[in-house]
């Protein structure tokens, strides 16, 4: 039921930049170092406004690394690539001896990006197809491969590959000795087991009986790179059937790997110990569907060849673990915790950060005195705490020296801070920021105490400085049982902070994330385009959000959707109180729990005049058999389905029941093979507003999930129709 954060500042939903190959391949790109708060100001009327297609040419940031000396910056980016149909990712070199930013690599299938602790290699995953060397560019570009980890020198030459096999690599490590690299695959068939598993299943699938666990193992560098100079030398070139008969006859093994540990679950993280002796990874699920915590924990085991050899697990909680880091000092391994509980039962908290002590176990929270919601940690040479921390509608970055010691705000702007990496041998940090109005770029400082000093060394947005964007700000209110709400206004560009303007109401997933002062340009976050469009766009964080305390997030159990519903309406009635809103021209829309909102919202009143919604449940019973993550709808909805506490729950919060109440013209978006919330969920709602007469679309996206991040034009084509939808039902044209 609930989707994890989409938040592009999260890094999980993305927007992309259009870039020409003959730029990438031939020319750095030369930044001008332009200190925050100097570029030019003209007058809103001298800029035009955003129209679709660059609303859909950002670029967005999903990882960025600084080498341990401080000197070089490794960027990875995502944007769309229109001609090929896919979203294209790309590593980029910033270096401060010239203050250029160069391409990494080329492939446009490329990420993870993660530094050796010498600093002269760079390991990262990349997807791309080498059997595509036959074909022309645009092909090769297209094709998508196994998941590999890959080497390439920063001092110059080319990438290649460390594994090799038929078996995605789903995690990496460095060794601290820098000759050494970690890695995880799904446990390998031999050629007699996928042959005798073809023979006698053929096109069978058996549900759980045919997943299987993860090995992790080793490789030296000297290892990988003996293997591709022999391959290089000494194969000769393979005809194209050739190499299907390779494909087809390869295990997972790579070629001069020693196994180190063999897992029954998924390998999602691990880090090597200072010391270079002990490997801690933490797990997960094995069919990526989560429906048993114990298989999320957190373990350590010797950094030796596969033997009887002591492995242990470290954590046994009600919380799923991740992004697994060891303190400078090798005694403990951070973590981070996105939902369940460390401490006890499990309890939808908000994100936090723990350390776990790997001799005697005891776990510590770190920023325990912050409200808000922290995640997505970096770690000093001195094992302090560099993390963004959301609260309310600001993202700010946020310093612990150590567990014991205040969560302190660093001096910075105003806006939304992610990404943070902190050097090992230097005081230096990176970090992408971004504001309502100001489009993310990754940002470098010379110490976490020179924050706002901090200058950009990338411009990939610099498109959306020129074009008039929408500005915005927080709104408060009360909702109708004297709880205080926050949430977020966008206007439209030339309009900030006047009167009776057509209101869209754009609802977050979720439950637990927020809305508030940062850059979104994507078919997830889609206000700015919509504010351009001249909505007010009104991006409510209601009970349930992040950022506004645990209590305060678990405000919504057992009512799901009523409760956070009151909410919303109440937002809505305050700002038609308050002049804001136009009360004849409102309408609504979200996506995953924003899209549940919806659905709901439509069976509580006739007031919006057009709603549009994504992959929202309208019951829950059959959802949760379709769903990949079961343990959180108990938990909000108090009780399994057949728990005689809990069964009404499940009913009287499900839109359905409600469906014939509805009068609003809905548009609706589903992934056809999405099953975090079921496509047969948006088929249900399609086929009653159908039967009911209530004017209906559906469109369906073939082969995408939850997160629509096959096809670029996919989410280009949903904000297209959404945003037509608004304008056909409203009828309230731009005054």
């Amino acid at each position: 039921m609930i989707i994890t954060s989409l938040q592009p500042t999260e890094t999980v939903v993305t927007s992309r930049l259009r870039i020409s190959k003959s730029l990438i391949a031939l020319i750095p790109i030369l930044l001008l170092a332009v200190p925050f708060g100097t570029r030019p100001v003209s007058a809103s009327d001298a800029k035009p406004r955003l129209t679709l297609d660059e609303f859909f040419s950002a670029v967005d940031f999903t990882d960025v690394q600084l080498s341990p000396d401080g000197h070089m910056v490794v960027i990875a980016t995502s944007r769309a690539d229109w001609k090929t149909q896919r979203y294209r990712d790309d590593l980029w070199l910033w270096r401060d001896s010239d203050n250029s930013l160069i391409p990494l690599t080329q492939s446009g299938h490329d990420s993870e990006p993660r530094w050796s602790p010498d600093g002269k290699w760079i390991a990262f995953l990349s997807d791309r197809d080498n059997d595509s060397e036959d074909s022309d560019d645009d092909d090769k570009t297209a094709s998508k491969g196994t998941v590999h980890l890959y080497l390439i020198p920063v001092g110059g030459g080319e990438a290649f590959p460390v594994t090799h096999g038929a078996e995605d690599v789903h995690a990496f490590a460095w060794g601290p000795d820098s000759n050494t690299l970690y890695f995880s695959t799904r446990l390998p068939l031999t050629a007699e087991q996928k042959d005798e598993q073809k023979e006698l299943w053929k096109d069978v699938v058996r549900y759980r009986e045919q997943e299987r666990g993860d090995t992790i193992s080793r490789i030296t560098v000297a290892e990988a790179l003996h293997r591709q100079i022999e391959i290089g030398t000494q194969q000769p070139k393979k005809s194209k059937k050739d190499k299907k008969r390779d494909k087809e006859e390869e295990t997972g093994d790579t070629p001069g790997a020693q196994r180190i540990e063999l897992s029954p679950y998924r390998v999602a993280s691990m880090a090597v110990s200072p010391d270079g002796k002990r490997i801690a990874y933490s797990t997960d699920s094995v069919s990526q569907r989560f429906e048993n915590l114990k298989e999320v924990e957190i373990w350590v085991t010797p950094a030796v060849p596969l033997q009887d050899h002591a492995s242990w697990k470290l954590t046994d909680n009600q919380a799923l673990e991740s992004d697994v880091r060891w303190s400078p000092d090798g005694k403990s391994i951070f973590f981070t915790v996105e939902q369940g509980s460390v401490e006890g039962k499990y309890v939808d908290l908000q994100p936090r950060v723990y350390s776990v002590d790997v001799a005697s176990g005891k776990t510590t929270r770190w920023a325990s005195d912050f409200y808000g919601a922290v995640s997505h940690y970096s770690l000093d040479s001195r094992g302090s705490l560099l993390a963004p921390g959301m609260l309310g509608t600001e993202t700010g970055l946020y310093l612990q020296s150590r567990a014991q010691t205040p969560f302190q705000k660093l001096t910075g702007w105003p806006g939304t801070y992610a990404h943070p990496t902190a050097a090992t041998n230097s005081g230096r940090i990176a970090f992408t920021f971004s504001q309502v109005d100001q489009p993310t770029e990754v940002y470098i400082a010379e110490s976490p105490g020179l924050l706002n000093t901090a200058k950009p060394i990338t411009s990939f947005n610099n498109l959306f400085a020129e074009r008039d964007l929408p500005k915005g700000k927080p709104f408060r209110w009360t909702s109708d049982d004297g709880t205080p709400m926050e949430g977020y206004l966008l206007y439209p560009p030339g309009k900030f902070e006047t009167s009776n303007l057509r209101l869209f109401v754009l609802i977050h997933g979720g439950p637990m994330d927020a809305d508030g002062n940062y850059f979104g340009a994507d078919w997830y976050n889609w206000g700015m385009y919509a504010a351009s469009q001249g909505w007010l766009v009104f991006r409510p964080n209601y009970r349930g959000s992040a950022g506004y305390g645990d209590k305060f997030a678990l405000g919504i159990i057992p009512h799901i959707v009523s409760a956070p519903g009151r909410d919303i309406l109440s937002g809505v009635e305050a700002l038609v109180k308050a002049g804001i809103a136009n009360p004849q021209q409102m309408t609504i829309g979200g996506y995953s729990y924003g899209g549940y909102m919806t659905n709901w919202l439509i069976t509580q009143t006739t007031e919006f005049k057009a709603a549009v919604t994504g992959a929202g449940a309208v019951e829950h019973i059959a959802n949760w058999g379709n769903d990949d993550t079961t343990f959180d709808d108990t938990f909000f909805l108090g009780g399994m389905i057949w728990d005689p506490k809990a069964k009404q729950n499940w009913l009287n919060e499900a839109a359905i029941f409600q469906i014939d109440k509805v009068k609003t013209p809905t548009h609706i978006v589903a992934g056809g093979s999405d099953i975090r919330v079921a496509v047969a969920e948006e088929y249900l709602l399609e086929h009653a507003l159908h039967y009911l007469g209530v004017p209906s679309t559906l469109l369906v996206f073939p082969d995408e999930g939850h997160s629509l991040d096959l096809n670029p034009w996919h989410g280009k084509i949903k904000v297209r129709e959404e945003a037509a939808w608004l304008e056909k039902y409203c009828n309230c044209p731009v005054k």
